[in-house]
């Protein structure tokens, strides 16, 4: 009689911006958190992205008037989201990725 054991099939490791959303969910799925704390890491990271690409835009010599006022904007709502973050004592959610 021979035994078969399952070999778990080889998977790599997961990107960073993936652990730290698994991070988050798991967080907001066991701990109590307020829509307001869900609505400003949503804001925090979206405005992060945005600041990003602009930020590549100014770099390249290419940014308009409108670019950096947008640029402008994005840094005011991942400051808000920070101060809302911090009051609630949640700002460890978004400290990875600032």
């Amino acid at each position: 009689m021979s035994s078969t054991t399952a070999t778990p099939a080889p998977t790599a490791p997961l990107p960073s911006s993936s652990l730290l959303a698994m991070r988050r969910l798991d967080l907001a799925l066991t701990l109590p958190v307020s829509p307001a704390v869900v609505r400003a890491v949503t804001e925090y990271e979206t405005a992060a992205v945005h600041a990003k690409d602009l930020a590549a835009v100014a770099e390249s010599g290419r940014m308009s008037d409108l670019d950096a006022d947008s640029l402008a904007a994005a840094e005011d709502l991942m400051a808000g989201a920070r101060e809302t973050l911090t009051a609630a004592g949640w700002l460890e959610l978004i400290e990875a990725v600032s």
